[in-house]
């Protein structure tokens, strides 16, 4: 008996040590989060805190240099460690260990992070500035690092990026990968101050602010939360987040326009549309040369029918349509698939699996213009369907056409799509960033807005009070290259968006004290939104920054209009931040000031004096306001004695 039962109880310590061997085998070394790689840099003089995933319950042994803390995984595996401040130095060792597994990031420095945020005038790289080659030939600084967030729109606010972005030293091989703006505001205080310093580019071109926003916030404006709801919605469930927007979209059809819910039926494959003129897509219908369309301007249907066999109905993932001048709703087989409204975006619609059909599926697109031309204005061959394998199923190059009504309306986004909608590039690109620590944060955003600009009043502030609460910095100094100059010019006073959005970052600027303002319009070019003069923009920025940063006491810009008093028949208004008195170039006089009486506007004739500038025999009786620079973009001549321009403003007179 005694052989059988010494088998038995080896077998059980042979199964007890394999099953040893297993849940060490199992043990999963600790990971940084995605922020964290090698040559990050970490900020200094603030607690500087490091997080990651490990096994559930690990305790971990976290390492920077010679300084260790403790950290416990939680029950989802989570940890997160806390080191206290310390001066600018490196390079460190970062480590994490528990359970025999270990992470080690190398070339860590500590010093000052910049946030870097907007659409693509900060996206724009280094390798597309002025002067790149040079400037990227001799740009090796190990003491100049950053990463570029990749990106990434999400519904729901996630703890980590989806895609781990590259901590890279400034050099040759690196530095034209760089945003142009962040990169040229980084190598003058690099050079000012001499500390290692990082920045992070979380930037995407086209971008409206309410996307870069988290959603408690945004929820703090009541005309959001029906939006904010769909987007949550989606976030649990793409089906019923479709349903949600789709009722949300179409009551708004049904306001703007009476024949909406009648023309609803021209979405479904079974309607007649036998009558329908047939057009050659591929150019705006404006240009079209038919006359029942060129002049349109409002809603327009489109139709087409594709015949697909068993295997290609199951396939097809993806409808992919192009750029749509200017909004969109599109329906397969009557089901609504998507909607966007930006013209220059390409259209790639997820398509629902089973709702392709062997035999003939029906495509129906209902286009808004808002004066872009209309149309579905790609090449034919961007109008496809996408099979899972990444094949192309052409649609016809001929679609059938209908004219709907006069709409003189813009179409709501749609409330998750980037880059305009509603807090997903928050959740995506900043939300990962949470127990980051920054120096300051540089943001050149507000193309995307013009044309609500008073909005944009409310929307920026909230945004720095926003990034403030979740970086737990409450006196995060912000940063905001304001619109350079693009689009017409002016012959005789008028309205104007941008000059509206520029007033808009302004006055959100001057209510903050923790917030600085870079002038740029000097520097802009009317014929290219993103104009290529980037080291001047990051230098303004720079400066901005000596002072609300690093409390320098420098004036942080140039000329800003205090007051506008009357004078005798004489307009004076006062400027501070001259930095040694105003100049005018190439004339005697400033142009592009204008006194305005009412809603009524002209052009006054202005003389620079001192810290002042005078507008001769403008202080008529009606007269109520003055501005400067209030157009698109201005020609202006007015500058401070070191060389920056005065910024624009709209001003009520005294």
């Amino acid at each position: 008996m005694k052989a059988p039962i010494f088998r038995r109880v080896a077998r059980l310590a042979a199964l007890s040590l394999a099953i040893g061997a297993s849940s060490q085998a199992a043990a999963v070394a600790p990971a940084f989060a995605r922020i964290f790689s090698d040559h990050a840099v970490l900020q200094r003089h603030q607690p500087i805190t490091v997080w990651g995933k490990a096994d559930a319950g690990a305790v971990l042994d976290v390492r920077l240099g010679s300084q260790s803390v403790q950290a416990k995984a939680d029950g989802g595996g989570k940890w997160r460690a806390e080191f206290p401040r310390m001066e600018a130095g490196g390079p460190y060792t970062l480590s994490a260990s528990a359970n025999g597994g270990a992470s080690t990031l190398r070339d860590i420095m500590v010093g000052d992070v910049f946030l870097c945020g907007g659409q693509s005038n900060m996206e724009l790289p280094v390798a597309n500035a002025t002067n790149a080659p040079m400037d990227i030939a001799f740009s090796a600084n190990p003491d100049i690092r950053f990463a570029n967030i990749v990106r990434h729109s999400s519904a729901v606010h996630i703890d980590d990026f989806k895609e781990a972005p590259q901590w890279q030293v400034a050099g040759p091989q690196s530095t034209g990968q760089a945003s142009a703006v962040c990169y040229y505001m980084a190598r003058t205080l690099q050079g000012q101050y001499r500390v290692p310093v990082g920045f992070i580019n979380a930037s995407w071109g086209g971008s409206a602010i309410q996307g870069w926003i988290s959603g408690p916030s945004m929820g703090s404006l009541p005309s959001y939360r029906q939006a904010l709801d769909v987007v949550a919605a989606y976030g649990s469930s793409t089906a019923a987040g479709m349903r949600a927007e789709e009722q949300r979209q179409e009551a708004w059809w049904d306001k703007a326009d009476p024949a909406a819910r009648a023309q609803r039926a021209w979405s479904r494959p079974g309607f007649d549309d036998s009558r329908w003129p047939l057009m050659e897509l591929g150019r705006r219908w404006s240009e079209s040369g038919i006359d029942a369309i060129s002049k349109h301007r409002g809603v327009a249907w489109f139709r087409t029918a594709v015949e697909l066999d068993a295997q290609q109905a199951g396939a097809v993932t993806q409808l992919l349509l192009g750029q749509i001048a200017t909004a969109d709703t599109t329906w397969i087989n009557g089901v609504r698939v998507g909607a966007l409204t930006n013209w220059w975006a390409g259209r790639e619609y997820a398509v629902p699996k089973g709702l392709l059909k062997a035999g003939k599926n029906v495509i129906a697109v209902r286009v808004l213009d808002d004066d872009n031309g209309g149309g579905m204005v790609s090449p034919a061959e961007q109008r496809v369907l996408r099979t899972v394998d990444g094949k192309r199923i052409p649609l016809p190059a001929r679609w059938k056409y209908q004219l709907g009504s006069r709409v003189n309306a813009m179409q709501p986004p749609t409330p998750w799509e980037p880059p305009t909608g509603l807090t997903t590039l928050y959740n995506g690109m900043i939300a990962p960033l949470q127990g980051f620590r920054f120096k300051l944060v540089a943001w050149y955003q507000g193309e995307a807005n013009a044309g609500a600009a008073q909005e944009y009043r409310t929307l920026l502030p909230l945004l720095f009070e926003d990034w403030r609460r979740t970086f737990s910095q409450p006196e995060l100094p912000f940063l905001v290259a304001q619109l350079t100059s693009f689009g017409s010019v002016s012959t005789t006073p008028g309205k104007s968006a941008w000059a509206e959005l520029r007033e808009a970052q302004s006055v959100a600027v001057r209510n903050d004290r923790h917030a600085g303002l870079a002038v740029t319009f000097d520097y802009g070019d009317r014929s290219d939104i993103h104009p290529a003069q980037k080291r001047i923009v990051g230098e303004r920025l720079a400066r901005a920054a000596r002072v609300v940063a690093y409390g320098e006491k420098i004036s942080p810009g140039g000329p800003e209009a205090v007051s506008a008093s009357r004078s005798g028949a004489d307009i004076v208004i006062r400027f501070a931040n001259t930095n040694g008195g105003l100049k005018t170039y190439s004339s005697d006089m400033a142009i592009g000031f204008e006194v305005c009486e009412q809603a009524a506007c002209r052009y006054a004739q202005a003389a620079a004096e001192g810290d002042s500038v005078r507008l001769k025999g403008a202080a008529t009786a009606a007269a109520t306001r003055v501005r400067y620079a209030w157009a698109d973009a201005p020609f202006v001549n007015l500058f401070s004695a070191d060389d920056i321009p005065a910024n624009a403003f709209e001003m009520e007179l005294q």
